[in-house]
């Protein structure tokens, strides 16, 4: 059975982005913090960081096989330009597909979370579905769906904006101990979901 993650750099309260979609330059900072190149599928978004955060990023974007995102999410990066920086296929999930998009790879998914994970599971093949941090992984959540948390926990305080979960139901969630990689502006958090309330 495929795996479903959900990640992103999260602010130490909480936030993937700040009030008004502020703070990517705080959240994302590390990304440009050492001098290992870790090159994805788009040359001008390379990361250039520590030797253990290289480690880490490898292994989450080898491991991915497909992405499920949010139209909000979409929009707000203008659909990568028609190329994610993981190269792997994008379901998008949206009330309305828009009218025309030239470029490949992307899903546009009008019938919800749970359909859009299953067909990027079958896209994933043997690598995790990856998930979006904010409202499609609380959907992915509620239904059931997430199996592992990677969060980039970065050392800012946002005092506000999307947070990484929000209206969490079927609390308490319990988490087993994280992985813990430590880079340099990040500290990179893997919690597997141990049970349900």
């Amino acid at each position: 059975m495929t795996k479903v993650i959900a990640s992103a750099s999260m602010s130490l309260d909480g936030y993937i982005s700040g009030p008004g979609e502020s703070g990517f330059e705080h959240l994302f900072g590390w990304h440009r913090t050492g001098d290992v190149e870790v090159a994805t599928a788009r040359p001008d978004m390379a990361f250039e960081v520590t030797p253990q955060t290289g480690e880490h990023l490898r292994r989450l974007v080898d491991g991915t096989g497909a992405l499920v995102v949010g139209r909000k999410l979409f929009d707000l990066t203008q659909g990568w330009g028609g190329t994610h920086p993981f190269g792997v296929p994008v379901f998008v999930v949206t009330h309305t597909a828009p009218d025309a998009w030239p470029h490949q790879g992307f899903t546009f998914v009008t019938d919800g979370v749970e359909s859009a994970v299953r067909q990027a599971a079958e896209m994933a093949g043997d690598k995790a579905v990856g998930v979006a941090a904010g409202d499609m992984a609380r959907q992915a959540l509620a239904a059931g769906l997430i199996d592992e948390f990677w969060v980039d926990l970065v050392p800012v305080l946002l005092g506000g904006g999307t947070p990484f979960f929000n209206a969490v139901t079927d609390v308490p969630l319990v988490l087993d101990d994280p992985d813990v990689v430590q880079g340099r502006g990040v500290t990179h958090l893997v919690y597997r979901l141990h049970s349900r309330a």
